[in-house]
């Protein structure tokens, strides 16, 4: 079954677009407000699509049905991330991806967003891609089965905008750091921000996502 979402039109023709995961508990109207604050400029023609991960239960959360990427287990971060459950999930985003590209919309016009969860599956998906996306934009995110990345990767010269909260008590400043740094060995062009935040989003990095964003869909 593929996945629902909200979207926010491009204000011209429809030339981009940009996908954005929400974190657990979350649905794609969580960050819908995102796609007017960042202002891109109109001629880029981009259309936001924020899907809603579908509901299932979470270990963590005393096995209470919510909309999850996949199942938490255990907060240790090495077991924290469901293999089976992102790579499911990373196939239903893997058809919007498909769908977008049905409809004309070039691979380097398509940009993979995810916060916290959704940075998991976004940073999973991308390198392992037949296309090449326009980039990737991991927010207050870790990675699954990084050992599984040289095997797997498909392209080791993504773009990549990583984001993350020094004061981040749900996923650690230092996950997101091993994420970049193991990104960073494959040769990945990535972008490091952090900000005196917790688990969120401010509007400084929201800035900084906009230069981003306008550089790679310009």
């Amino acid at each position: 079954m593929s996945l629902e979402f909200v979207e926010y039109a491009a204000k011209v023709q429809h030339q981009a677009t940009i996908i954005w995961l929400h974190g657990l508990g979350d649905s794609g109207d969580g960050f819908l407000s995102v796609a007017s604050q960042l202002a891109l400029p109109d001629e880029l023609g981009v259309r936001f699509v924020f899907p809603h991960a579908p509901v299932q239960p979470v270990t963590i959360n005393g096995g209470m049905a919510m909309r999850s990427w996949y199942d938490i287990k255990s907060m240790d971060l090495d077991k924290r991330a469901d293999e089976t459950g992102v790579r499911e999930s990373a196939a239903k985003v893997e058809q919007l991806i498909e769908q977008e590209l049905g409809k004309g919309i070039p691979a380097d016009k398509i940009i993979l967003a995810g916060f916290s969860q959704g940075g998991v599956i976004a940073l999973h998906l991308a390198p392992r891609l037949t296309q090449k996306l326009a980039g990737v934009m991991a927010l207050s995110t870790y990675m699954c089965v990084p050992d599984k990345l040289t095997a797997e990767a498909k392209h080791t010269d993504l773009s990549v905008f990583m984001a993350h909260g020094s004061q981040d008590q749900v996923v650690p400043y230092d996950a997101g750091r091993h994420a970049f740094d193991i990104l960073t060995t494959h040769n990945m062009d990535v972008s490091w921000q952090d900000y005196p935040m917790g688990h969120q989003l401010c509007g400084e990095e929201l800035m900084a996502i906009r230069h981003w964003l306008i550089a790679r869909l310009s």
